[in-house]
């Protein structure tokens, strides 16, 4: 089980009421939202092994290169290091997330220049056996494969109201499978990425495409083909794209080769450091959203 850290931290904070606070004061809600969720998703889906993957690097410098505006409404504007905008109250959560993940035992894999997402897909693709992903971000749906039995656990409301995502419901929900779905992405780009994909195609209009075509290389050749059977103002739309083109399948692909430090994947079933989880769980009022994650350990 590979989750997609941000993502689940970002949801947490939303989700779980700022009234949950620290003996201290300070707002937690983050901190016991996540554990909340890894103590459902232990309880409920008994993994094995699980890896906690981290953004190194929320807006690398090599995506930046390719598609300059990669991101860019994410960076405050008042922000003088480039560092991504987040609230508040949530940032100073995030230490304290990564102590207690470590004082459990729980993996904490990220990678200097990647993102969480190319953690994930570097795991997947040495993957041996199934794979489950926990992530709020479609983007990771383009992992997904039947064939190695490659899901996405995407959070409809909570860790309760999982959508099992596999290539029947891809095709079902967006008329693609996993493996054409960075395509897709490409062609119909990301306003929340800064991806501004081609002119006239979106969502569905990319995945009649890819299912006529095979695939982006073969839709733009078609583009080059004036007996294709794509129209005049598509084609031409299509091949003033061709620099974005060009550079967006990098961007927008998980890297499946991130260099990863050595790390342990085993659940464990007792805490690592039994002493430093329980100071940290007095220093930050983690109570019984702590007590639920040991319980979902040592019952798995």
């Amino acid at each position: 089980m590979l989750l997609d850290s941000a993502s689940l931290y970002f949801r947490a904070y939303f989700g779980v009421p700022d009234t949950l606070r620290s003996p201290q004061g300070e707002p937690v809600n983050a901190v016991r939202g996540l554990l909340d969720f890894i103590a459902r998703l232990v309880h409920d889906h008994r993994p094995d092994q699980l890896v906690a993957c981290m953004d190194a690097d929320w807006r690398p410098q090599w995506r930046v290169d390719l598609v300059p505006s990669y991101k860019t409404h994410r960076v405050a504007e008042a922000a003088e290091d480039g560092e991504e905008e987040v609230p508040d109250t949530l940032a100073p959560q995030v230490p304290v997330i990564e102590q207690v993940l470590d004082a459990l035992g729980i993996a904490r894999v990220g990678s200097p220049g990647y993102e969480a997402d190319d953690v994930i897909g570097t795991l997947t693709a040495r993957a041996k056996g199934q794979v489950q992903i926990v992530t709020g971000d479609r983007d990771l749906f383009q992992l997904v494969d039947d064939a190695r039995a490659i899901t996405v656990l995407y959070p409809v409301k909570g860790m309760g109201n999982l959508q099992v995502t596999n290539d029947a419901l891809l095709l079902e929900k967006y008329g693609v499978r996993g493996a054409q779905y960075a395509d897709m992405a490409a062609l119909r780009g990301d306003p929340s990425d800064g991806l501004p994909g081609v002119k006239g195609i979106g969502e569905k209009t990319a995945a009649q495409l890819i299912n006529e075509y095979g695939d982006l290389a073969a839709i733009r050749a078609a583009a080059l083909d004036v007996g294709s059977r794509l129209t005049p103002a598509r084609r031409r739309n299509i091949v003033e794209g061709a620099a974005y083109l060009d550079v967006a399948p990098k961007v927008v692909r998980v890297a499946d080769d991130a260099p990863l430090p050595p790390f342990d994947p085993a659940l464990p079933r007792e805490p690592l450091d039994p002493m430093t989880l329980e100071e940290l769980s007095a220093r930050w009022g983690l109570g019984t959203s702590l007590e639920r994650v040991l319980e979902a350990l040592a019952t798995r």
